[in-house]
């Protein structure tokens, strides 16, 4: 991990050793239930934010929004994923939906979209870089 000190990582990092849960260092499948947990917190933060997403208050969605990072950055923690590194890599491919010639493609409730430029980004190689060995597909 080479964040600020205050990055989400770090910052979650110190959480799970504090309390004790999971911390990996290299990208690793975790059990079903584990897997599971961690995607109903994921989706329960999700749904506090669309809660308040319309009717605010604005502190209130403030707030979920940060839960949904934490909680996102501790999931890849339990599985042992540098997420700040996997954002660059999204990051990178979202950055080729610019035209060469800077136009933007949009959809029509404003959404950016992918254009002949767009590079998809390589998660996995993201993910090789940090140690992971993806198991065979049957």
């Amino acid at each position: 991990m080479h964040s600020s000190p205050s990055s989400p990582a770090r910052l979650v990092h110190e959480f799970h050793l504090a309390f004790g849960l999971d911390a990996r260092t290299t990208p690793t499948e975790v059990s079903p239930e584990l897997a599971a947990h961690r995607g109903e917190l994921l989706a329960e933060e999700a749904a506090e934010v669309a809660e308040v997403a319309v009717a605010g208050p604005l502190d209130r969605l403030a707030h979920e929004l940060a839960d949904v990072v934490y909680v996102a950055y501790g999931t890849a923690l339990v599985h042992g994923i540098d997420l700040d590194a996997v954002i660059a890599e999204i990051h990178r491919a979202n950055m080729t939906k610019l035209g060469p010639d800077g136009r933007v493609s949009r959809r029509a409730d404003g959404k950016v979209l992918k254009g002949d430029h767009y590079r998809a980004p390589d998660v996995s190689d993201v993910l090789r870089n940090q140690g992971w060995e993806p198991q065979p597909t049957v």
